[in-house]
């Protein structure tokens, strides 16, 4: 069983590796119930939001961990992946600005990925 922590720096590492655009990682186990860690990641287009989903299902499900839901994805603009303790949102460009999850959440601490991604 995995701690929190590295289910979120396994999913940054599967959007990493299908080429996520600007991945945040946001530590907000102190300010909700919700998740430990959200996060939230930019595809270039429906059929890249569906490969970055299946790269984080199949990676996190390959370690024991499958989603407990998966909203929206059959939408192609927004895709919702909870583990429980990590909910994984990924957006289109467009979708992302309008939401503005980063925002909503500013209160969040935002770990450095640097070490994770290549």
């Amino acid at each position: 069983m995995l701690t929190p922590a590295e289910i979120a720096e396994n999913i940054v590492k599967a959007l990493d590796s299908k080429k996520g655009g600007d991945i945040k990682l946001l530590k907000t186990d102190g300010i909700t119930v919700l998740a430990d860690y959200f996060v939230i990641c930019s595809a270039t287009s429906g059929p890249h939001i569906k490969a970055l989903a299946d790269e984080v299902d199949k990676t996190l499900s390959e370690l024991g961990e499958p989603p407990m839901r998966r909203e929206g994805y059959r939408s192609g603009s927004w895709v919702l992946l909870d583990f429980g303790c990590v909910i994984v949102h990924l957006f289109q460009e467009e979708a992302r600005e309008f939401y503005n999850l980063e925002r909503l959440w500013n209160d969040a601490e935002n770990v450095d990925i640097s070490k994770m991604i290549k």
